[in-house]
């Protein structure tokens, strides 16, 4: 068998065998499949996409690839979540304390930021002394102490997958819903989780920009979960406006923190509490409480901060803050139709809490607060937005990336439902 073989094969529109799949997944990896050879696969696949078979089949050969980790050690049901980005997306940091609260154990392994959706981790790293990279022997103490962990995937989870996201991202491939799937679904199962729940954002900041192409990759999903035996469903919601009223690193813990205080932003706790009860209700778990009163009675809050401290992180430190701020005022007086998440993703990134390239260094506290989300009543030169940077070199071109992020008129513009669907296994 070779490269060039498999490349034909789906080049013409064929169907790719498990054999051929398992060969050149393997091939890769190992380095006998040059970078371009994949390049031009990916990209045939792009145009001419796969069949549930393939996918089903090219996902099991990246998990293949790597280790698969473990979790039967444990006494209690594991559940996971995975997002596919979005602006102010910060779910996971109050979502995995809330779940452990109520029963599961929750091994959340995360990822950074790449332009203009934030990254778990960077989140996170933002916590003094907070620490990412755990072996899996430390993985379990922090399950065992706290009841979840938030930590950075070891290199051998899924190996080609890694090595493909990285050709993908160079070749204008990512947008393969095929290769979306295989390659969430791979680390996911590689993960070991018995349970899990996917958010799959839909909307100008999200990678999915309409529900029709949101819900065939929520469905493509949940197929390759449910064939591998772990319990998954996905909610599709909203990301045509930024989720909460913090975008950024520091500035979205800070929110995280007040969810689970008990306040914060209604759209983030309601969307916490939803994925909350998906999680218990995937791992067969009898909540003792439900997610809503774990919030309120500082259960969760308590996990939370076992889970920091078992991380080497300080849950009483002060988080940094950036040396800079800019108000950006409202253009008019009247409702606020629109607040376009895409740009408020832009603008962060610009003012440096996100990153262009995988090595790039982010900035902690740097980021976006907003003092107003659509359907607000909004007085013209009232702060609508409040820009924080180190550098005020970074505030012309993040304003310049808010021109036309906003609209206000007489009445509430047309948006996204915060749930728009629920897909389950067919």
């Amino acid at each position: 068998m070779d490269a060039i073989e498999v490349i034909r094969a789906k080049r013409d529109r064929g169907e790719l065998t498990t054999e051929q799949i398992d060969w050149v997944i393997g091939a890769y990896t190992r380095g006998d499949v040059a970078d371009e050879q994949m390049s031009a696969l990916a990209m045939a696949i792009l145009l001419n996409g796969m069949n549930r078979r393939e996918i089903a089949d090219w996902t099991q050969a990246m998990i293949r690839s790597g280790e698969r980790m473990d979790w039967s050690r444990l006494d209690r049901p594991t559940a996971d979540k995975h997002s596919t980005g979005g602006v102010g997306d910060k779910i996971t940091l109050p979502l995995a304390p809330l779940v452990a609260a109520c029963g599961a154990y929750v091994p959340q392994l995360s990822g950074r930021g790449l332009g203009h959706t934030g990254g778990t981790l960077d989140k996170m790293e933002a916590i003094p002394g907070w620490r990412a990279s755990l072996s899996n022997d430390e993985m379990l103490g922090v399950l065992r102490a706290a009841g979840a962990v938030v930590c950075a995937a070891g290199s051998g989870l899924a190996p080609a997958d890694k090595k493909l996201y990285a050709l993908r991202d160079v070749t204008g491939t990512v947008e393969s819903i095929p290769l979306i799937a295989s390659s969430i679904m791979s680390k996911k199962i590689a993960e070991g989780t018995g349970s899990l729940v996917l958010d799959v954002k839909v909307g100008s900041g999200a990678f999915m920009k309409n529900v029709p192409d949101a819900r065939e990759l929520a469905e493509t999903m949940v197929a390759l979960g449910t064939d591998a035996g772990v319990r998954t469903v996905a909610l599709l919601t909203a990301m045509d406006r930024p989720l909460g009223r913090a975008v950024g690193n520091a500035l979205e813990v800070e929110e995280s923190v007040e969810v689970l205080a008990g306040g914060g932003p209604a759209d983030v706790v309601e969307l916490t509490v939803r994925l909350a009860r998906e999680m218990l209700a995937a791992a067969g778990v009898s909540a003792s409480k439900d997610p809503e009163t774990a919030l309120k009675d500082g259960s969760a809050m308590d996990a939370w901060r076992r889970m920091i401290a078992a991380q080497g992180g300080d849950p009483d430190a002060l988080l940094p803050r950036a040396a800079e701020t800019m108000t950006v005022e409202a253009p008019a007086s009247g409702v606020l139709t629109r607040l376009d998440a895409y740009a408020v993703g832009l603008a962060a990134w610009r003012l440096g809490a996100g990153r262009a390239r995988k090595e790039d260094p982010v900035s902690a506290g740097a980021g976006v607060v907003l003092h107003a989300k659509p359907g607000d009543l909004v007085r013209a030169g009232q702060p609508l937005l409040t820009l924080h940077t180190d550098e005020t070199w970074r505030f012309d071109r993040a304003v310049e990336a808010l021109e036309d992020a906003c609209a206000v008129g007489e009445a509430s513009g047309e948006q996204l439902p915060l749930v728009i669907d629920r897909i389950t296994a067919a």
